[in-house]
């Protein structure tokens, strides 16, 4: 059992998704007060993102000889809803207090191959984590383990290209909830809104359940078919 999933993204008309570039051709609330409908209290973002926006500059290094954290979990605190985080090896660093940072607890999902050493940090940070995945990050697993063990029910996956790529390829999206901005990017290696898939894959079918228009941009929903 996993939550239900909704992949909400603003793109420009070109299925841009760079935030820089978005910001600038949404210059209004809809994105979030899209996000608010939806109903999902749990956010997901890639480690770009965090980077990006939340995460401190820098990278965490070992002190120590590296040694594989295999697969645990730690759950820092209860929560109506967390701010969820990929971080495959584990190299994000974090404020002291990243509840406040987000407005609810961090969670951070990582392989198995991060090292003790971190996990040792984000469990001083109070932040919570699962690690799954040998390879990399078992992303199935690890939404099993948010319902299960966190609560998590329903689940907004708000970036970026690759994470969105990476669990549609594996059937663990429900739903696209994709709003496009009154601009066209058109820049070369841009990220899209989905990205990474590998060439084989065929198309995913979608079920068109809805669209919306309000200030020039349109909000489109539809259900995933993962049969």
């Amino acid at each position: 059992m996993r939550p239900y999933t909704v992949c909400h993204m603003m793109a420009s008309l070109d299925g841009r998704i760079d935030c820089a570039m978005t910001e600038q051709i949404d210059d209004t609330n809809h994105y979030y007060e899209a996000l608010a409908r939806l109903d999902c209290p749990s956010t997901l973002e890639g480690k770009t993102t965090l980077a990006m926006h939340y995460a401190q500059e820098g990278e965490f290094q070992c002190l120590k000889a590296h040694e594989d954290a295999g697969q645990q979990l730690y759950k820092a605190t209860d929560g109506t809803g967390y701010a969820i985080g990929v971080d495959t090896r584990g190299t994000l660093l974090w404020d002291d207090d990243t509840t406040e940072l987000f407005g609810r607890p961090l969670l951070m999902i990582l392989s198995e191959q991060a090292s003790q050493e971190y996990l040792d940090y984000l469990k001083s940070k109070y932040i919570s984590y699962i690690t799954t995945g040998r390879g990399g990050i078992d992303l199935a697993s690890a939404m099993e383990t948010l319902r299960t063990v966190f609560g998590v029910e329903r689940l907004a996956v708000v970036g970026g290209g690759h994470i969105n790529g990476s669990m549609l390829d594996q059937g663990l999206i429900d739903e696209v909830s994709m709003m496009y901005g009154y601009g066209i990017d058109g820049r070369g290696g841009m990220a899209a809104a989905f990205d990474g898939r590998p060439m084989d894959r065929k198309p995913v079918r979608l079920t068109f359940k809805s669209v919306d228009e309000q200030d020039g941009i349109v909000w489109m929903r539809y259900q995933v078919d993962n049969k």
